[in-house]
């Protein structure tokens, strides 16, 4: 196994691009010119624009040969190919996160062949992707690395797979895109999946009544938020088989006082100006100015920069976002191990944050043990702590069986989003299916139905370590380095077909 072989990586929660985007500050905040909210008739969402068009078309030895010759060895992770995979792009009506009316698309992938997992009425996976920084972003087209990834572990396994690329990528009119505005994402996968269903007959898909859920990274969450739309809002329309959430931050609230409270992650001075602009594009009012958030450099121009034309070394290389520096040198408090993200020309303004941590500080939220079920039984007054709270996934209780998986070693997205979430699902509902893999645990021989995809976890970051190792580098900086996209991806999904086919 080769550090190639790894390098199947999803497009995870990181990224940075410079979009012109449309709306910008005056999209729900204070001080700017309120939009014309302009929303499609309940009956017009999810209804199609124009016809399914035929991307590519992939015979099961194809597709293996796409796979390995992308990423050495790759089939042997995904599984090898036991169907034909044709994939389709269509476009739908949806909602921006202010409910206004606007377009988006969704890949369609389906499996084909002789083999009897790719024959007869076959069940529908519908698939959240994970954080890119390019609009351009389509998971219709498997030369990207997400998107083959999921045609081979999921469509070529004979699965007929719905992703929706999101409003705001892959040509969609939106000017922005609604990152974790929950209503807003699930509002957006649900009119996908509705359009996709329009257009079965037109391409020949046979679909079961078995309807899975799943997704990585930003993903994750979207998945688990969609899941709660399902059951809460749509269970008349759909119902999910089973769910899956992989390496999601799905506890949002306790994530954001974590980074404000001294302990940012890696790539959060993208991820934060996607988060608040979401907030502010649905009305949050996160900021009356972009001035009183960002530092002067950024302030001019952060808004609708994510996701754009560039990446976010790019961005940092021309100087219209930080590449680390989310606080000031000195702005306190700074937990053990978060240097990197205080320094000279940072992003947030210290008075910002200093309000929000003030906030913190007098209304402590985030309960856990046997009071995890109130986590957000809470009152924050601070209106990003607001958007985080009313954003955070921990408010329901799950009715299908559920996955969560993830790495306890996440540099990006901490594992303990998904052990809060865990938490409170099992204090909301004790009676669930619920099934937790921590990729990062000690595999056991026996009684452990996920100790093929840990026991590949642990070669994986052995590799890496041995390859770094090789050409002088950091074992421990490398396995850091790939562990969120390149470690943790390929094998939580794994899982997540495994806890699929049980059900």
């Amino acid at each position: 196994m080769t550090v190639s072989l790894l390098a199947v990586a999803v497009a995870a929660c990181g990224g940075g691009s410079a979009g012109s985007g449309s709306g910008g500050g005056n999209s729900g905040a204070p001080g700017g010119t309120s939009p014309v909210v302009v929303a499609p008739p309940p009956s017009q969402r999810g209804t199609l624009v124009g016809g399914p068009t035929a991307v590519a078309a992939y015979d099961a030895q194809a597709l293996k040969q796409l796979l390995d010759s992308a990423q050495s060895g790759a089939s042997s992770i995904t599984s090898t190919p036991l169907c034909a995979v044709s994939t389709y792009t269509l476009r739908y009506r949806t909602i921006g996160s202010a409910g206004e009316d606007t377009d988006a698309s969704t890949a369609l992938m389906l499996p084909s062949g002789a083999d009897p997992a790719c024959t007869g009425p076959r069940p529908v996976l519908l698939y959240a992707h994970g954080t890119s920084p390019l609009k351009s972003y389509d998971m219709s087209k498997l030369d990207g690395t997400e998107a083959r990834l999921i045609a081979a572990i999921f469509a070529a396994q004979g699965y007929i797979v719905v992703a929706p690329n999101y409003a705001g990528y892959a040509g969609s009119s939106l000017g922005y895109h609604a990152y974790l505005d929950a209503e807003q994402q699930s509002a957006d996968m649900v009119d996908g999946l509705r359009a996709a269903r329009a257009a079965f007959s037109a391409v020949g898909a046979s679909a079961s009544a078995r309807l899975y859920v799943t997704g990585y990274s930003q993903g994750g969450y979207v998945a688990l938020a969609t899941q709660r739309a399902m059951q809460t809002r749509h269970a008349a329309e759909f119902t999910v088989t089973a769910a899956a959430g992989l390496s999601g931050p799905y506890a949002l609230l306790k994530f954001g006082d974590a980074m404000f409270g001294g302990a940012p992650t890696h790539g959060a001075t993208a991820f934060l100006p996607m988060l608040v602009n979401a907030g502010q594009h649905a009305g949050a009012r996160l900021y009356a100015s972009p001035g009183e958030m960002y530092e002067a450099p950024y302030a001019f121009g952060v808004e609708d920069i994510l996701p754009g034309t560039l990446s976010l070394g790019d961005l940092a290389s021309l100087g219209k976002l930080p590449a680390s520096a989310l606080f000031a040198l000195d702005s306190m408090p700074q937990a053990d191990g978060s240097k990197a993200y205080f320094n000279d020309g940072n992003l947030v303004r210290t008075s910002y944050r200093d309000a929000y941590t003030a906030d913190l500080r007098a209304r402590p939220c985030d309960a856990s043990g046997t009071a995890a079920a109130d986590a957000l039984a809470c009152a924050p007054q601070h209106p990003l702590r607001l958007w985080l709270q009313k954003n955070d996934l921990r408010n329901y209780a799950p009715a299908a069986p559920l996955l969560l998986c993830g790495g306890d070693a996440d540099p990006l997205v901490p594992y303990y989003n998904t052990s809060a979430a865990a938490d409170h699902f099992r204090a909301r509902n004790p009676g669930g299916t619920l099934h937790v893999v921590n990729l990062d645990a000690t595999p056991s021989l026996f009684g452990d139905d996920y100790s093929q995809p840990k026991l590949g976890f642990l070669a994986a970051k052995t590799a890496v370590r041995a390859n770094a190792a090789v050409s002088g580098g950091s074992g421990d900086a490398a396995v850091r380095d790939a562990y969120h996209a390149g470690l943790v991806a390929p094998f939580c999904l794994r899982a997540a077909r495994d806890f699929f086919r049980a059900r």
